[in-house]
């Protein structure tokens, strides 16, 4: 049987995703902000419920361990923030199980940086500088307006409920009808993901970059939550930023504070142990640079490939990468 080994990108291609990286580069240098370059491999892994991480047996000078392919190169980042890093970014490999498809692949790039002093507002203006910049035009640009959208709204707009007080029948029975699947004893978030999904995501960025923010505060993963000033609400600190029905990059105002990012860590563990999946280790070292002390500002984690692809004009992912999964 022959076997293909042949890139999935094209040469030409893969010319023009290093001229993008490199503008990449020229965007933070032109800014201050420092290339850093942290480890694949760590002690601890993600915790979050909807990711899956990829683990290696390694022998260390503690003898045989088990180590964590990143999802994302946040925890190590972050350490480096407690550390006097300063404004820093980074362009990292990254692994998540079982994701393989047009808009994902089992080993990706991703772009990450972080903002010591800067409100999420600021970051959002700096990723759609970002954004704009690889698609080639200028960030006022009428063709790519940016345009908030505040998450309660959007399924107001789309679905005629409100995801924050919607019984949680309604939303089982909303996710049914849509997603053709069993719901009937689906959490809360499960029902809204798999909405948000497959209903409002397909919409969103058509006439330009928009970017959706105050998320239920189940879903602040590592970022600070406040309250809805609408009615009080907690709701998370973060954005997603989306542009032609994609995803592109989720950004946090980011939680500093060690002993509830502990705590939060704790609770996804007994989150995976209730649906049957494996615990992941906590990354203690990330909880002791916490407790050292972490500036406040905020990062964000942007899929590079997906956004040379957009750029690029391309179909998926594999094709503006060498060698994608499965034939890598």
């Amino acid at each position: 049987m022959a076997i293909d080994w042949r890139p999935t990108a094209t040469i030409a291609t893969l010319r023009d995703r290093a001229r993008l990286l490199a503008e990449v580069r020229v965007f933070f240098a032109e800014r201050g902000v420092l290339e850093v370059e942290t480890p694949v491999l760590g002690h601890g892994g993600s915790t979050d419920l909807h990711l899956a991480s990829l683990s290696a047996r390694a022998t260390t000078p503690a003898g045989r361990e088990r180590l964590w392919l990143q999802t994302s190169p946040e925890f190590a980042m972050k350490r480096l923030l407690a550390a006097g890093a300063g404004p820093i970014f980074q362009l990292a490999r990254c692994f998540r199980d079982g994701e393989v498809g047009r808009r994902h692949n089992l080993e990706f790039t991703m772009l990450e940086w972080y903002r010591p002093g800067f409100t999420l507002d600021a970051l959002i203006e700096e990723t759609a500088a970002l954004v704009h910049r690889l698609l080639g035009r200028e960030p006022g640009d009428k063709a790519v307006p940016l345009r908030r959208r505040r998450y309660r709204a959007l399924f107001r707009e789309a679905l005629a409920i409100d995801p924050f007080t919607a019984p949680l029948a309604e939303l089982r029975r909303l996710a049914e009808e849509k997603g053709g699947l069993a719901m009937h004893d689906a959490p809360r978030d499960d029902c809204l993901d798999l909405l948000m999904s497959l209903v409002i995501e397909p919409g969103l960025g058509r006439e330009g970059v928009e970017v959706v923010v105050d998320y239920p505060a189940s879903q602040a993963a590592l970022a600070r939550r406040h309250r809805d000033p609408e009615d009080g609400e907690w709701v998370a600190s973060r954005f997603e930023l989306y542009l032609e029905g994609l995803e592109l990059a989720n950004g946090y105002d980011e939680l500093t504070d060690a002993a509830e990012q502990a705590a939060r860590f704790e609770e996804d563990n007994t989150a995976r142990r209730a649906a049957g999946l494996p615990e992941v280790d906590i990354d203690r070292r990330l909880v002791a640079a916490l407790e050292h002390g972490m500036p406040e500002g905020s990062g964000v984690a942007l899929g590079i490939d997906r956004l040379i692809q957009l750029a690029l004009g391309k179909a998926s992912v594999a094709e503006v990468m060498a060698f994608a999964t499965p034939r890598c």
